[in-house]
Order: structure tokens, then sequence, then C-alpha cells
């Protein structure tokens, strides 16, 4: 008999669903007594935006497959088609961690943690970017070994825009995929990228359509996909369309239906070519290739979980006030204002944040 190794044995999970499926090869044949786990945010309402529980469950979700000796691989995704996840769930950000240092300090062990957590996994880490892949969402994406995505996934940062620095991992592992200036770009200004340039930039392994239109699957109708070049000389491939070409694209998927089942091949063909390999050499060889994003990650993380805690004070607990109780089209603090009052020697506090907020709702 194997002794069980798990941190919590049967734990019964609540916020997130952790499943075991078979494992299947490109003829169709299902593999007898092999799987792959599925861990699954649950939060489609909110965008998988993860919870406190749902960090803590995260980790011991990860454990758990990695002591599971008949598991192959785990597969990280988020529930629906919207989302694999946003980052941190900003009502419980803006309502409990907002104003308390301490309190996020605790919250962003937990975080590290699951960042850790998923590096320090015995099995092969596919992420299955099933929509956006945001903010946190996207530091916890990019601790996994390989991403599969939709090709109407979205990917980027959120950060400075909403009180808040990438340091739960982009600023860590973003230069190591996409270079340092192209990291740059993303974690200051936060401009989102469609899985198309995600893949040019070296983000993530592939992506899939998974819009069908009269049964066929077509590519995101809001990105470039049919050019490379623009009449400037720049590449375009793989950016979002902008003005009358977008409207277009927004009218054609409005015809069209979301189907996942490419992307689900995907992955099976990922994790049957995973399989055949040994499995000591390949675990060996995961932690040997890990070694570059926790080198850095592993340099920085206490220290930003500090800043982080500290920052709670002031501009997060702005950021994460007006995302929350902003409307749809105004979520954001007013950014010239804060800096005009800061300019003049108005000092952080409550009466400054309520002056920042976005009015109307």
């Amino acid at each position: 008999m194997f002794k069980n190794h798990d941190l919590v044995p049967d734990y019964g999970f609540k916020e997130i669903r952790y499943e075991l499926k078979p494992i299947k090869r490109s003829s169709g044949q299902i593999v007898e007594g092999l799987y792959s786990a599925w861990i699954t945010l649950n939060n489609p309402t909110q965008l998988n935006s993860y919870t406190t529980l749902m960090v803590k469950e995260t980790i011991l979700a990860f454990r758990k497959a990695s002591n599971a000796r008949d598991v192959v691989a785990v597969v990280f995704t988020g529930d629906g088609s919207r989302a694999f996840c946003t980052g941190g769930n900003t009502k419980e950000y803006a309502e409990y961690y907002a104003g308390q240092p301490d309190e996020y300090r605790q919250y962003m062990r937990l975080f590290n943690d699951m960042v850790t957590t998923i590096m320090h996994c015995d099995k092969p880490v596919i992420c299955r970017v099933n929509g956006m892949r945001i903010a946190g969402g996207q530091e916890i994406g990019m601790a996994c070994d390989f991403t599969i995505a939709s090709d109407l996934a979205v990917f980027g940062q959120a950060g400075p825009k909403h009180g808040s620095v990438p340091d739960g991992g982009s600023t860590d592992f973003l230069p190591l995929f996409v270079g340092i200036e192209n990291a740059m770009f993303s974690c200051t200004l936060c401009e989102h990228w469609s899985a198309h340039k995600a893949h040019r930039l070296g983000l993530i392994t592939d992506f899939v359509p998974v819009l069908k239109k009269d049964g066929k699957y077509i590519p995101n109708p809001l990105v470039v996909t049919d050019r490379w070049i623009d009449e400037m000389g720049k590449l375009v491939y793989g950016d979002f369309k902008v003005g009358e070409e977008k409207d277009k694209g927004k009218q054609l998927m409005s015809t069209c239906e979301i189907d996942l089942t490419p992307l689900d091949q995907r992955i099976d063909q990922l994790v049957d070519s995973l399989m055949m390999t040994f499995p000591g050499c390949l675990t060996k060889t995961l932690e040997s290739m890990r070694k570059h994003k926790l080198e850095h990650w592993d340099k920085n993380r206490e220290s930003n979980r500090a800043w982080l805690g500290l920052n709670m004070m002031n501009e997060g607990r702005a950021g994460f006030r007006a995302f929350n109780e902003g409307t749809k089209t105004s979520r954001e603090a007013d950014f010239i204002k804060l800096r005009q009052l800061l300019a003049k020697g108005e000092k952080w506090g409550e009466k400054l944040i309520e002056e920042i907020l976005p009015k109307g709702k």
C-alpha cells in the first residue's frame, strides 16, 4: 500500500473543481488507468477571479495532482468560455483587503504559495485558456509549463490601471517570454493581446479556432489574421482590429457559436505526447526548465508581497474600490485629478480617494 502524501487527504473542494479525465490517444482509444487532472477555477459569474478560498483550494489541488501516481499531466483552466481567470476577486479586494495591509500581506503569502506550487508540481502543467487571461490570471498562467488557448482568448495585465503592480509573477516571467520591451509595454500600459499576437511573441504554445459559423470553425474576426505587414511596414498580424473592421467583426461574431471542442482536442494531443516519455526524465526536465522562472520569482516574491500589502493603504485601496464601485464603462480612478492633487501637496487619505473615484453608479 502507498502512503498518502496529500496535505489534506480527502478534502472536498468547494470553489474549484478537481477531476480526473481518462487520457485519449490520437486514435480515440482510451488509456486504461492513466489520467489528466483537471483543476478548474469555478467562478464564471465573476470571470473566474479567485477568492481567498479558491487560492487555498488551488494549492491543495496541485499538491494532490502532483502526488497522484496515475496522473500524467495537469490541465489548469476556468469554467465557461469567457475567461480562464481575470486575477484576484476585486469585490473581495475592495470590501475586505483595501485599507488592511497586514491582511493583504497574509493573502499574498497564499497567492505566492499558489504560484510556487504550480512550478513545483511533479507533473507537466498545461494552462487551458478558454477566454480572458488577465492580471493575476496571466501570472498563474505563466507559471504553467504550456499554454494552449482558444483564439478568442485575451492576454494582459491590469496593475497600474487599477492600483496595483504585476508583481505576482508578470514582472518576473513576462520578459523571459516576450523580451524586456514587449514586457515593459504590457506591464505598464496594460494593453491586451490576442491569442494570435501572444503566440507570435512567444507567450503561448499554441492556439486553435473555436468560433463556429455554419458548422465550420473560423478565425477570430476581431483580429488581423490575413496579413503581416501594413503600409507603414509595421507587423500587424495578431493585432486587434479597430474602427469599421472591428464593428464588422463584432457583427459576424454575433451570428456564430463558441465550441471549445478543438481546444480540448489539442489538449488531448499534448497530454498524449507527454505520456509517451519516461516519467522520471520528464519530471527532471520540467524542474530544469522551470529554474529560469524560479530564479527571478524566488528573488523577488517576498519583498513584492510586503510592498503589495503596504500599497493597499493608498493606490491599491483607491484602484480596487474604483473597479468595484464604478460602472461598466468607468472603472478607473481619475488619474489626472489624482496627479493634480498630489502635485498640490494633498495627502493620501479617505478624502482624496473619494475625490478620484468614478462617479455615477
